[in-house]
This record gives C-alpha cells, sequence and structure tokens, in this order.
C-alpha cells in the first residue's frame, strides 16, 4: 500500500510578527485541514519556508504536527516530514530525529545548489535510506528550486534499489517524465503529483496522489477532486478542477509560499502573513487579484 492515497497537504508555517513560529495559527490551519479529511499533512517543506528555520525550529514544528494529527473519526492522517537539505549528513541527522519524534515517513527534496550530477544524487538517497532502514522516504522532484532535474531513470534506480523508498513527489511538470516513472518503477514505488494543477491529468495516468499548495485553503474541494479522479469519476473531479484552477495559478502569482500564506491570512486563518526574509509581502496589484479570487470561490 502507498504511504498515503489521496491529498497531502504541504503545510504553510505562519509567523509572529517578531518572526517566531506562531504555533495558534499552525494549530488552525492542521485543524482545519483533518476537520475536512486530508490524507497527510507535510511540515517543512517548501511551502512551510523551511529553508529560513533552523534545525530545532523543524524539529518543533513536526512535533507539533504529529501531535496536533490526534485520531479524528478513528483515523489519524499520514505525517510526511520534511527533512532534506542539499547536506548529505545533515538531511541524515534530522531524518533520525523526525523518525523518533514519530512521523510516518520523510520528504527529500534533491540537493539544491550543490547540483550534483545524478549518480552523485543516487549516492545521497542511498546514503539516507541506509540510514534509516525502517522509515518510508519520498523523494522530491523540485528542478525549479534546485538548479537540476533527477531524471526518470534515476528515481527507478533508487526505487529498485532500496525498498523504504516508496514514493516521489514530482514536480517537473514533464509530463513524459512522470509517464516513465509510473510505467517502470517497482510495484512498491508510487508517484505524488507536485504541480497543483497538474494533479488531475497525473491521476489520470496513475498518479496515486498529490502534495499540494492550494489544499491549504480548500482541503475539502481539492481532497474531493483528488478522491474522485482516484475513483474514477473523472468527469465530477474535473468540474472540482474547473472550478479550483484560478486558485491554483493565483498561488504561484508570485513565489511560493507568498501567495497561499496571504490568502490563509484574509481567509482568518493565520493572524498575520509575515515572511522571512528575503522573501516580501506581495505587490498590492497582486493582493487585490488574489482576494478577488478567494472571493469567487468564497472563502473571503
Amino acid at each position: 500500500m502507498p504511504l498515503f492515497r489521496g491529498t497531502g497537504t504541504a503545510l504553510s508555517t505562519p509567523f509572529n510578527a517578531d518572526g517566531s513560529i506562531d504555533f495558534g495559527s499552525f494549530g488552525t490551519l492542521i485543524d482545519t485541514q483533518l476537520a475536512n479529511g486530508v490524507e497527510a499533512l507535510i511540515p517543512c517543506g517548501s511551502t512551510g519556508e523551511s529553508a529560513t528555520m533552523t534545525h530545532d525550529e523543524k524539529l518543533e514544528v513536526i512535533r507539533f504536527t504529529i501531535e496536533r494529527a490526534r485520531v479524528h473519526d478513528g483515523q489519524r492522517p499520514v505525517v510526511v516530514a520534511g527533512t532534506g537539505s542539499n547536506v548529505t549528513a545533515a538531511t541524515i541527522e534530522l531524518t533520525r530525529e523526525a523518525r523518533e519524534l514519530g512521523a510516518d515517513g520523510v520528504l527529500l527534496v534533491s540537493p539544491y545548489y550543490n547540483k550534483p550530477s545524478q549518480r552523485g544524487i543516487i549516492e545521497h538517497f542511498s546514503a539516507i535510506a541506509t540510514a534509516v532502514p525502517d522509515l518510508p522516504i519520498v523523494l522530491y522532484n523540485v528542478p525549479a528550486r534546485t538548479a537540476s532535474n533527477m531524471t526518470a531513470q534515476t528515481t527507478i534506480e533508487l526505487a529498485r534499489r532500496h525498498e523504504n523508498i516508496v514514493a516521489i513527489k514530482e514536480a517537473s511538470a514533464d509530463m513524459d517524465q512522470c509517464s516513465s516513472i509510473i510505467r517502470d518503477a517497482p510495484g512498491h514505488f508510487v508517484l505524488y503529483s507536485g504541480e497543483d494543477s497538474l494533479t488531475l491529468p497525473l491521476l489520470a495516468l496513475g498518479a496515486q496522489g498529490v502534495i499540494a499548495v492550494v489544499s491549504n485553503e480548500v482541503p475539502e474541494m481539492f481532497g474531493s477532486m483528488v478522491r474522485l479522479a482516484l475513483a474514477g469519476d473523472f468527469s465530477a473531479a474535473r468540474a472540482l478542477h474547473m472550478k479550483l484552477f484560478a486558485l491554483m495559478k493565483l498561488n504561484f502569482i508570485e513565489t511560493n509560499p507568498v501567495p497561499v500564506k496571504e490568502a490563509l491570512h484574509m481567509m482568518g486563518l493565520f493572524q498575520s502573513a509575515t515572511f522571512r526574509a528575503p522573501l516580501v509581502p506581495l505587490e498590492e496589484g497582486n493582493r487585490a487579484q488574489l482576494r478577488a479570487g478567494l472571493a469567487e470561490l468564497g472563502l473571503v
């Protein structure tokens, strides 16, 4: 069985005016996700501004998410902690600590800035998989942020080498690459969409879910779209995709997670839309467009 099947939300991390983590608002966001039936919670990813968080802050956020995600209606959503970095040893350390906290799995971004070769990427992930053989690992390919693409061949090689490498979040927007992975990967390995607006076509190809941004704002609607598609009802899923398509694109009108955090503040889920430098608030014109998009969906 996949680590999860359905919608995983890449949780936005709210900050207080002084830059500290606003755990009150973060708890509200998690409770909203739980009440609307998402299948997985992903703290400390790109949408969570993990690049600006210290090691200890990441552990605090992961611990808080696991503790908040208590059993609801007899079921607890899967918690997949973002523990990846461009330093192999540091990634192993944080991944081990997340396992001790009770994370169900980890999301590991392909090394950024270093720009390793495909062989280097394989060695990086193999070292981590070997260090935590009992913990499910989700690879994360996001070339727009890492400056290198993890090829389908590399992904498949890693999945064949390590049974605890169980999935990939694919944000390359390369449908051919995704098709190759879905076709050729071993049976224990699945693909999750890493692009909200490409989720529906990827589900049609055989993806098992998504790690999403837009589900921060609309967990029920987006989660329903994914579940409908997984059940084979593509007509109903398509209608929801089209309804949410404008918001999916507005979430990237400026660098993620700036728009989604502004949206969560507009919706009253976050007390403020505070960012850690070098991220800055939305330009006024883009803020007006975002508010109009939220109003069209009845979210503000």
